[in-house]
């Protein structure tokens, strides 16, 4: 019920309030939440929320992967709709430089720390399988996604929620999924598609 009511009920309201400002500021207090939590929780591992060496050995698959994704979505945007490839660099080159900046830190992080260390340790015993933890991860993190108003936003961090969460799973490094999440997102904002996940378009 408590999964529920966090991921769903209080994401809800808050998708429909159109609260001024756009998630940033919200995801940053849940995020301080979540990690004040967490330390506090002795069953919780807090090497968990960095874990740096965990980066290096997962790098090469983490590119691999990125790069198709890249490819694939630059290809996409270039035939389905060729106006907006690159436009965020090349028409808002300071707002780009920001994301780049600012979007790991002050969206990603946050992200990570509530839809895959807070959600996977609070509700194990609830999902009980790795599969079940990482789907429930996925689906709350695409249901966020509604904010953006359009099905692709949902459709790609649906996906993207369930290769961060088996990610985390397998690291257990916040550090790692987070610049496996960064990479993707950069990406997304780079390549054309970033109006269908900035709030301020």
């Amino acid at each position: 019920m408590e999964h529920l009511l966090v991921f769903y009920g209080l994401v809800g309201l808050f998708v429909v309030a159109h609260v001024p400002g756009g998630p940033i500021p919200a995801l940053v207090l849940g995020g301080a939440v979540a990690v004040t939590y967490l330390v506090r929780t002795r069953e919780f591992d807090n090497r968990d929320l960095w874990r740096p060496q965990a980066l290096r050995p997962a790098l090469p698959a983490m590119v691999a992967r990125w790069a198709v994704f890249s490819v694939l979505a630059t290809a996409g945007v270039a035939i389905l709709d060729r106006g907006h490839l690159f436009d965020m660099p090349r028409e808002q080159t300071l707002l780009w430089l920001l994301i780049v900046v600012l979007y790991p830190l002050a969206s990603v992080y946050p992200q990570e720390v509530l839809y895959r260390a807070f959600l996977l340790h609070r509700y194990r015993r609830l999902l009980r399988t790795e599969r079940a933890a990482a789907g429930a991860s996925a689906i709350a993190f695409g249901f966020a996604h509604l904010l953006f108003g359009n099905v692709l936003a949902v459709v790609l961090t649906v996906g993207g929620g369930w290769l961060f969460a088996r990610r985390y799973q397998r690291s257990r490094s916040l550090l790692t999924v987070s610049v496996e999440h960064a990479l993707y997102g950069i990406t997304i904002f780079t390549v054309g598609l970033g109006r269908f996940f900035y709030h301020g378009a």
